[in-house]
């Protein structure tokens, strides 16, 4: 948890949840799990159990002490819908991200079938992002998944993109992020396969932020794709005091790839 992210498409990250396993393909080389492992070997409290799934109920009041509004990832190193979350415990999420809503939370899974199954129980709130991670061709039900929920904001994050996705339903699909492997054992993501789902976004008029190439070395791969840096993100303008509104992306006037639309 940090009160700043290098994580190009948001701005801090908390985590009430670290720990997970692994459940599909994009799975294989996780970062989080690398990163939880040295935590604990540096006696980091929150990562005792290394990345054993574990709540932390004290880090539930954590948005609360950030007064400047800000986009916050929620778990970087956990999956908030994992089965071994409680629901109770994910509703006192849901709880924080609707009663601290100055800020904008962007919330990411793998189990949508989880997701789907809460959503009905979860007090959706304009300022709560929801998206699904999908790998490969084979993931792309997770999108069907997520476009059943109660989000008013849903994106997809195609990290680390193992393979063509081929032709893809962005119906009430709000942000679209694409990204390489990176870290020891990277897997090579091909061009074609980006600019497949590039094309798409800009034909259905979804926002697209390409995050990075990846590969071992990731900062010298960089992220131009086609000597463009692509940091779009689906306008949200404020709403009242201390709250955001998330505006339909569909309706922006203009396409600007290399400005990020931030309130």
């Amino acid at each position: 948890m940090a009160d700043h992210s290098d994580i190009e498409w948001t701005e801090a990250t908390w985590n009430p949840v670290t720990g997970c396993t692994k459940m599909s393909l994009g799975c294989r080389h996780c970062y989080a799990e690398r990163m939880a492992y040295r935590l604990q070997a540096m006696g980091n409290s929150s990562y005792l159990n290394g990345f054993q799934v574990t709540t932390h109920p004290r880090m539930l009041d954590r948005p609360m002490q950030w007064k400047t509004p800000r986009m916050i990832f929620v778990n970087s190193m956990s999956d908030l819908f994992h089965e071994e979350v409680p629901e109770s415990f994910i509703r006192d999420v849901f709880t924080v991200m609707g009663t601290i809503d100055r800020h904008r939370y962007q919330a990411l899974t793998k189990r949508s079938d989880r997701l789907l199954e809460l959503s009905p129980r979860l007090r959706w709130t304009p300022n709560i992002w929801m998206g699904v991670t999908v790998e490969n061709a084979s993931q792309l039900h997770r999108l069907d998944h997520l476009r059943r929920t109660g989000a008013a904001l849903k994106f997809v994050s195609i990290e680390p993109l193992l393979g063509s996705l081929g032709t893809l339903d962005l119906r009430d699909i709000d942000w679209v992020i694409v990204g390489g492997e990176s870290g020891p054992g990277a897997r090579p993501m091909e061009e074609r396969w980006v600019l497949e789902i590039r094309d798409q976004c800009l034909t259905h008029r979804v926002p697209f932020f390409f995050k990075q190439w990846g590969g071992v070395r990731k900062k010298k791969a960089g992220r131009l794709l086609q000597g463009v840096t692509w940091d779009e993100m689906p306008r949200s303008d404020r709403k009242g005091a201390g709250s955001f509104h998330a505006i339909d992306a569909h309706s922006r006037p203009s396409w600007r790839p290399s400005v990020i639309e931030r309130v």
